[in-house]
């Protein structure tokens, strides 16, 4: 969500409060947009990360609701390293993207971010992301660690198209954070 996180997936970098630095994209552009994007699906936390502590943020598209989320345009050698990085793994492969933009689905492997999801088109071009390969309901939440909110709910203001109280509410209710996120705390997290 927060472009200065997503930098240090493209450029190569350790955002601060992680526990992890990044090699970075082998095409070190920033995107040339960023847009904000609600898609079908609901957001939950799950899994423990190695990065941030606490849950890890996942997109269900099956669920209830809809994901609040950020579109970066950038290359599928970009998208490919940016996933790379995500499962701890060295960029610099390509993925083959023609089933996920036939189907609207692809695994490339049982990880937790090796789901390929095609969530639509926007201005014609398709907007592809990763996620794991369970449903919510497959999996016990996990409520997320104060710099991965931190992190999350910053980069959702900064998109410019959900107030405070909007993304404090939203992150509140996800699955993993709801009943240890309140609305209140998010928001003071931000001030």
């Amino acid at each position: 969500m927060h472009l200065d996180r997503l930098a240090c997936y493209i450029e190569g970098g350790r955002p601060p409060g992680a526990g992890r630095a990044y090699p970075g994209c082998r095409d070190r552009r920033l995107p040339s947009r960023s847009v904000p994007v609600e898609l079908a699906g609901a957001l939950y936390f799950a899994t423990e990360s190695q990065v941030w502590g606490g849950g890890r943020a996942f997109y269900d598209p099956e669920g209830e609701g809809r994901l609040h989320a950020r579109a970066h345009l950038v290359s599928a050698s970009q998208f490919a390293d940016i996933a790379a990085q995500e499962m701890y793994r060295e960029p610099g492969e390509d993925l083959d993207l023609s089933e996920v933009l036939t189907a609207g689905v692809a695994r490339i492997g049982s990880g937790r971010y090796e789901t390929l999801i095609c969530a639509g088109r926007l201005e014609g071009l398709p907007v592809l992301t990763f996620t794991a390969p369970w449903s919510a309901d497959d999996v016990a939440p996990v409520p997320p660690s104060r710099d991965y909110v931190r992190f999350l709910v910053s980069g959702l203001l900064e998109a410019g198209a959900w107030d405070t109280a909007t993304v404090a509410a939203y992150v509140a209710s996800s699955r993993g954070a709801a009943g240890h996120w309140s609305e209140r705390a998010i928001r003071e997290l931000m001030e």
